[in-house]
């Protein structure tokens, strides 16, 4: 794909993976115009600040609840990468209708804008939680990835498709439990809800790069799933601190002990790749389902899930994944 001639835009450009994907795309690909839409000014003045300036960079302040502003905004634009969103669970307990606004509502607007501009395609950032969801912020998301998928049947002779890309905890981003236990380490103490736990785990640049790849290859219904490590959080709070105490505090409400990034139910209509797995659309004259010609089908009782996960990450593997994030927290 030649990169150089397209505009792309990326709501919640401002957050941890907006800033890497923005990254990644001056670097290694260089397009005509990227454009970050975010409705946060002082993030948006503080990307400046940390030197991202290009003559491609458009920064936009707007809201994705507002349709009229997205509108504006995806005039012109050929992909839109959808990482804007309320994502901490706490957050959207105690506020469920402000996510419900934000990460249903404003998917749908932003899905509306992009049939009325022409947007070719169109990427939405998901997350393990949207499997089974037992908390609101799971509910919100899995609402929003058939809100994505469903929305290929409205593009009727428009040239415009729109995929997901589901994954896992993100090291080192706002929210992490990594830059908690980092602060945590300070006192002496670490807090765990429970010595059980285990989560699916991917770096920013990985995540950034896998959606990247993504938005190339996409034909359109699919939700990309890729093939990722677990960990045990005990073994991330023996890693960052090693001489504190640990304390388990109890499972917090809307949490789970083990994330799954792909249900039995869903498996009847998955296809895996080496490195991924595509969850396709379950309508037959749906787009995607061309890569049954390059991947293999799983067995009805498949789960993808973080305890029982064939890959898990070593304590030095751990190590190397948040040395980043430890000389981020130690400046």
């Amino acid at each position: 794909m030649n990169w150089k001639d397209k505009v792309i835009l990326v709501t919640g450009g401002t957050g941890s993976f907006g800033k890497q994907f923005v990254e990644i795309m001056l670097k290694d690909f260089n397009p005509a115009k990227l454009i970050v839409y975010s409705r946060d000014e002082q993030k948006q003045h503080e990307m400046r600040q940390m030197g991202f300036l290009h003559e491609s960079l458009r920064y936009f302040i707007g809201d994705v609840r507002d349709f009229q502003r997205l509108r504006r905004a995806f005039e012109g634009v050929d992909f839109i990468v959808h990482a804007a969103a309320l994502k901490q669970v706490p957050a959207c307990e105690y506020n469920p209708m402000e996510a419900v606004k934000t990460n249903i509502l404003g998917s749908s607007n932003v899905i509306d804008a992009s049939l009325d501009a022409k947007v070719k395609r169109v990427i939405a950032l998901s997350t393990d939680k949207a499997v089974n969801p037992v908390n609101l912020y799971g509910a919100t998301k899995l609402a929003a990835e058939k809100l994505f998928i469903q929305s290929n049947t409205y593009a009727g002779g428009r040239n415009a498709r729109f995929s997901c890309v589901r994954y896992g905890n993100v090291v080192g981003s706002r929210g992490s439990v990594v830059p908690i236990f980092l602060h945590q380490r300070q006192n002496g103490t670490i807090t765990i809800t429970d010595e059980r736990m285990t989560r699916f785990w991917i770096s920013l640049e990985q995540g950034a790069r896998f959606v990247i790849r993504c938005l190339q290859q996409m034909l359109g219904g699919e939700v990309f799933v890729p093939k990722i490590p677990s960990m045990k959080v005990v073994d991330l709070a023996r890693v960052i601190a090693p001489h504190a105490k640990i304390e388990f505090i109890g499972i917090r409400p809307g949490e789970k002990l083990h994330e799954v990034l792909i249900s039995e139910d869903e498996a009847r209509t998955v296809i895996e790749l080496k490195d991924m797995f595509i969850v396709q659309p379950a309508e037959a004259f749906w787009f995607g389902h061309e890569w049954k010609k390059v991947g293999k089908s799983l067995p009805d009782d498949f789960r993808y899930a973080s305890n029982t996960n064939q890959q898990w990450l070593s304590l030095e593997e751990i190590h190397k994944i948040i040395a980043p994030v430890e000389k981020e927290f130690s400046k």
